[in-house]
């Protein structure tokens, strides 16, 4: 005999399901089941008897200070300064890169005076610019006196000799043309600018100026170099 389905009849199998859930839940499913106990309430747990470090506050480590750090610490810290003086480095010597070192560059001055000649050193280097051939004179006389100790004073005596005998070349190419053609304006004109030249050269020079003729340049050091001086001390 087939036994009669209802509303909990949700397991075909168990025939038995809607008894037990009518039991539980009362007829018609509203009741409140009994309340149980599946296990014991969990107990109340204790502070340990044993924390010795929180009853005995002076039993912890002092706290550590990192402005002062140990001298065995392995890594200070990066806000704090070193207690040594850290090492100064060397200034590196770095050229101008505006002065060319292939390009001969006159010394500094010097005060005092002239050895070999015995006048002052302002003087030693204005007097050989000085127009009419003196200055020729002048500057073959302390190239052969001054001393290569006296490197200013034989520079411009050096470049005055190479200015005097340019000048002396380009005014006999001159006269050699107005021997020719009849007139000599251009070689006139050019005396009169050589002398001015000379004239700026020495004031220039006797303010202390940098004073170089770049197209001599090379002249200047050859006579320089091969005028040896009587007085090498």
């Amino acid at each position: 005999m087939d036994t009669k389905k209802n509303k909990y009849d949700t397991n075909p199998l168990d025939p038995d399901v809607a008894r037990k859930s009518e039991e539980e839940w009362g007829e018609g499913g509203g009741g409140t089941p009994t309340a149980q106990w599946v296990q014991e309430p969990t107990g109340k747990v204790g502070n340990s008897t044993e924390d010795n470090s929180r009853k005995n506050v002076y039993s912890e480590a002092p706290t550590r200070r990192y402005d002062n750090p140990p001298l065995e610490a392995p890594y200070p810290s990066v806000f704090v300064p070193p207690t040594y003086a850290p090492p100064q480095q060397q200034q590196q010597f770095r050229p101008n890169p505006k002065q060319n070192p292939n390009i001969y560059q006159p010394p500094v001055s010097r005060s005092g005076t002239v050895a070999g000649i015995g006048i002052p050193e302002n003087l030693a280097v204005v007097l050989p610019y000085a127009p009419f051939f003196i200055g020729l004179v002048v500057s073959l006389l302390e190239l052969f006196l001054v001393p290569r100790r006296e490197a200013k004073v034989r520079y411009h005596a050096s470049q005055a000799v190479a200015l005097h005998i340019a000048i002396l070349i380009i005014q006999t190419i001159f006269s050699a043309i107005s021997a020719i053609s009849g007139t000599s304006l251009g070689g006139t004109l050019f005396k009169v600018a050589a002398f001015a030249f000379l004239v700026v050269s020495m004031i220039r020079v006797g303010r202390g100026e940098p004073h170089r003729i770049a197209p001599l340049e090379e002249p200047a050091k050859w006579f320089n170099e091969h005028i040896e001086p009587r007085n090498q001390s």
